[in-house]
């Protein structure tokens, strides 16, 4: 049953009933929450996808598969963690959707410890991911409030420039630069170069 306490949850989709309920109950049971559909579908309309958690997903699903649903999420920029299981040992089948990036691809019958550690790695992993992306985001906007001209500054101290060549590059007197390099640094909330490249870096592979 759906909660909204805001803890990350395991969303579980098997179109078996009987599995469903019982990993329900043993997810459960170790205190965590867990949100159950019996389809792909019946996941995406309940408004669930994109909270934070974890997709426990069967491979073979009445309606669209889970290798299918991996797929369309990858297509769509949607960066979940995802459990796969599967009540056959398909070989093939497990090396796809490890090499599109699911942190496990279990057999069924589970073993149950099996898959309490490996839905806990993907819980780890979802907090994880978010805590990058809200860094990065805090970037971006800082990044935002330059100016053109602090921009270029930002830039080329990232890229090791001195203030001199920072100068030379950009036509301006070196008293000049170390004001907009000042202004950057504040803007950005950088409290040392070494943190303002980190930034740049970051920055950098979003691009």
């Amino acid at each position: 049953m759906p909660t909204d306490d805001g803890a990350p949850a395991v969303f579980l989709i098997d179109d078996d009933r009987d599995i469903r309920e019982a990993l329900d109950a043993l997810l459960r049971s170790v205190g965590l929450r867990v949100e159950s559909f019996a389809s792909v579908e019946d996941f995406t309309a309940s408004g669930r996808l994109g909270e934070p958690g974890c997709l426990l997903l069967d491979v073979r699903l009445s309606g669209q598969s889970g290798l299918s649903f991996q797929a369309e999420l990858a297509s769509r920029g949607i960066d979940v963690p995802i459990i796969f299981m599967s009540g056959h040992a398909d070989v093939p089948m497990a090396v796809r959707g490890m090499k599109a990036g699911a942190i496990e691809f279990l057999t069924k019958p589970l073993r149950p410890q099996d898959l309490i550690d490996a839905v806990n790695q993907g819980l780890a992993r979802d907090v994880e991911r978010r805590g990058e992306r809200a860094e990065r985001d805090a970037i971006a906007r800082a990044r935002a409030t330059l100016t053109q001209r602090e921009r270029e500054v930002m830039d080329l101290v990232a890229s090791g420039h001195s203030n001199r060549a920072i100068a030379d590059t950009l036509g301006l007197s070196e008293a000049t630069v170390k004001v907009h390099r000042a202004h950057v640094m504040q803007k950005m909330g950088a409290g040392s170069l070494a943190h303002l490249v980190t930034m740049a870096q970051t920055l950098k592979s979003q691009r």
